[in-house]
């Protein structure tokens, strides 16, 4: 496990693909940035019409499905935890736990820039479960908001 004050203060894509597994269609976070250790951290989504979700929903007007601004601050959450323990290229694995207190706020849709602000309200450097405060704006009006856990767990040896 890194050092506090020797964790990167930022994660580029290049380290968001090295921290979690998730790829295209479903990697939604771009940046994560002001990253403190274990605490908090901002991530970015630069949210564009090429995005497949957008074909179906909606057509004429495309709105950015709020289960993905959701999953899009737990990525932001989780890039934050493996960033602060060093977990690049350990196969760390998350899973949602439960989704709490969520509300949607405003529309979200290409052109728009998505800051995610993840909170930690509990979890230790080594542990398992992981539970956060997120809240989604756009230029600076709050788009959605909510708590959440997680489990982060590294994958086995054995492919399990």
């Amino acid at each position: 496990m890194t050092d506090a004050a020797s964790a990167p203060l930022s994660a580029d894509i290049d380290l968001i693909k090295r921290l979690i597994p998730h790829r295209y269609p479903f990697l939604l976070v771009d940046k994560v940035r002001d990253i403190v250790p274990f605490r908090s951290a901002t991530g970015i989504k630069n949210v564009t019409y090429n995005e497949p979700h957008f074909q179906g929903h909606f057509p004429a007007t495309p709105i950015m499905p709020g289960v993905t601004i959701i999953e899009a601050l737990a990525q932001t959450a989780a890039v934050m935890v493996g960033a602060s323990a060093d977990m690049a290229d350990r196969d760390l694995l998350v899973y949602f736990m439960g989704i709490d207190k969520c509300k949607f706020r405003r529309k979200v849709g290409p052109g728009d820039v998505l800051e995610l602000h993840v909170t930690t309200l509990r979890g230790k450097p080594g542990g398992k479960v992981w539970k956060f405060e997120g809240r989604a704006a756009v230029d600076g009006e709050l788009a959605a908001e909510c708590e959440f856990s997680a489990m982060m767990d590294l994958k086995a040896e054995d492919g399990a």
